[in-house]
């Protein structure tokens, strides 16, 4: 394996359980907050709901020792005063993370393009519609299930529409109905949909498929999308446009996805609609992506 690399940038709050110091942030303000970091910087952070997920991306690497096949880039509104308590946790929890972004207050999407990052994973909306808006694949991270996949395969589901492809044919379903959008899907099934914003990552992941040399594939891919047929024969060649394999593929015909993600055994789901999320994360840790015409309905 040569050393392109996948890089996933997360926040300090979506990796760890910041919810108590957070609180006095918003109650007390930016001082009590600082006092309260520095005062309990020896006290280890439990996991967030993105902790499980960093920990097999990270386990990805053992595939390669010589030559790292993803990094993870902590990105956090706190100083780096404030910081050492995060990086303590990292120690702790023996994460090979070793660069970061500290911006005292100020959005940290900024450095993402810098960082060469390929995925942001937060728990501020402003901070992922801002990713979003500037290119990049970006998703909120809801809360998560109690259990996680003890499984040592990485397996990350998708949407499909405003997630791995554009939004051109939810805006036909969102203004003009499913039996507009179903012709208009058939009579276009042999055009490639556009990209959405999580193409390139699928890319990323795709190309760590192709290139490991374990029998089994450490990573696995689903296509988990509330299409049916015959509206599914235009994402099918349009993932082969691409020249990108995805594993699975459920058409569920709007059946909630659920039942299916935890059938799957999802790490994380990602989805442009907020009730599925909501759904989802009563199975797998779902992320919301807030891009497409369903989100700027909801604004």
């Amino acid at each position: 394996m040569n050393n392109q690399k996948l890089v996933v940038a997360i926040s300090s709050r979506a990796l760890f359980n910041l919810d108590e110091s957070h609180a006095i942030f918003e109650t007390q303000g930016k001082e009590a907050f600082c006092r309260y970091q520095i005062a309990h910087e020896d006290e280890v952070l439990e996991p967030g709901y993105g902790f499980a997920l960093v920990t097999k991306l990270l386990a990805l690497n053992a595939l390669n020792p010589d030559v790292p096949v993803v990094e993870v880039i902590l990105m956090s509104q706190n100083s780096a005063d404030t910081g050492l308590r995060i990086f303590n946790s990292i120690e702790y929890h023996q994460l090979n993370i070793i660069r970061a972004a500290f911006t005292s207050g100020a959005s940290p999407y900024s450095y993402l393009a810098a960082f060469g990052a390929h995925l942001f994973l937060s728990t501020n909306a402003d901070d992922v519609a801002k990713a979003l808006q500037a290119g990049f694949a970006a998703a909120t991270i809801l809360c998560g299930p109690v259990s996680v996949n003890t499984s040592p395969q990485l397996r990350i589901a998708f949407d499909g529409d405003s997630v791995l492809f554009s939004d051109v044919s939810e805006k036909i379903y969102q203004q003009r109905g499913l039996e507009v959008f179903t012709e208009n899907e058939r009579a276009e099934a042999k055009k490639p949909l556009p990209g959405g914003p999580f193409k390139e990552f699928l890319a990323a992941l795709h190309y760590i498929q192709t290139h490991s040399s374990s029998d089994v594939s450490p990573i696995r891919t689903a296509l988990v999308t509330a299409r049916s047929a015959p509206a599914h024969e235009r994402v099918v060649r349009t993932l082969r446009a691409w020249g990108i394999r995805i594993d699975e593929a459920l058409f569920l015909g709007g059946m909630p996805k659920g039942e299916f993600l935890r059938a799957f055994g999802a790490d994380i789901f990602f989805d442009d609609q907020q009730g599925h999320c909501e759904s989802a994360a009563q199975h797998v840790t779902a992320a919301h992506v807030p891009n497409g015409i369903t989100n700027l309905k909801n604004i």
